[in-house]
């Protein structure tokens, strides 16, 4: 078995039928599995994609743990010799598999992979290629719009989007590793619920000399926001995970660092939070002048 194409659902049918459709359409002459893990969606209709697709392996988690923790425990039940943590929200778009498979092959310290993603409307996703976040492209992503051009800020605007280079980040949506590799780091870190543990893995093979790789040479759909409802919840998480990456790496190596860092994202979460409230504010306001 050569790849291992891991899949966490969680409530989203529809998307996760596409997502396989395509990896059914696109994957050839490549031999590989594809594990489904649900994160005990409250809509159980995934079940019926068992009918659909039997070659496909179905796990049903009987809570859900979040991202990080349900790929691990598929992760051990994979087979390849490569891993592709996937999206339910992503479809592939092109017969690529093999060709990368085989560019990750051609490069022993490689730690993992990404390729470019596009949303809907056909608009490149910047976060298919980043930095580590540090004082400064933290700043520049969290409390400004400047995006210069060809610079190496947070997304790495100094590598063209269809490009093959190195970079520090690359995002879960799509990562090709090998298994073995994933397995010695100890996967993703399960203190992350849910965002920022791709981060702290591509930081982690860095640490380790291994060298990660931007494919934009091949493209993927990523339906993004479809599948994430973007609520207090979602700003905690979000915020939560930065955090925890920060006092991972930053709170006793770099305090100073550590210190910025931690007054910038606390007070990012709380502008996000005003915003949220404002929006649910005007929202009910609508509602009540169009009911009177």
């Amino acid at each position: 078995m050569k790849l291992s194409i891991i899949i966490v659902n969680y409530n989203v049918t529809e998307l996760l039928r596409n997502c396989l459709s395509s990896i059914i359409n696109f994957v050839q002459d490549l031999p590989y599995e594809v594990i489904v893990i649900d994160n005990q969606s409250p809509d159980s209709s995934w079940k019926d994609l068992m009918i659909e697709f039997p070659k496909v392996q179905f796990i049903s988690s009987e809570l859900n743990y979040g991202f990080a923790i349900a790929n691990n425990k598929a992760v051990k039940k994979a087979k390849g010799e490569y891993v592709l943590l996937l999206n339910p929200d992503t479809e592939l778009e092109g017969f690529y598999m093999k060709e990368i498979v085989e560019f990750a092959d051609q490069h022993q310290d490689l730690g993992c992979l990404g390729i470019r993603m596009h949303d809907a409307a056909g608009k490149f996703l910047p976060e298919s290629k980043r930095s580590v976040p540090d004082m400064f492209n933290s700043f520049e992503k969290l409390f400004t719009n400047f995006k210069k051009k060809k610079s190496k800020s947070y997304y790495r605007n100094d590598i063209n989007e269809f490009e093959i280079a190195e970079v520090e980040v690359i995002t879960g949506a799509f990562l090709l590793i090998k298994r073995a590799l994933y397995l010695e780091i100890g996967g993703l870190d399960e203190k992350y619920f849910m965002y920022g543990e791709d981060i702290d893995l591509c930081f982690t093979l860095l640490r380790k000399k291994h060298k990660n790789w931007y494919y934009g040479k091949s493209s993927l759909l990523h339906h993004k926001g479809e599948s994430t409802v973007r609520d207090a919840q979602y700003l905690e998480r979000f915020y939560g995970a930065m955090q925890i990456f920060i006092d991972k790496y930053y709170k006793n190596q770099k305090p100073v660092q550590h210190r910025f860092l931690s007054a910038g994202l606390k007070l990012r979460h709380r502008m996000e939070v005003r915003k949220l409230n404002q929006k649910k504010r005007d929202t009910q306001l609508s509602i009540s002048f169009f009911i009177l």
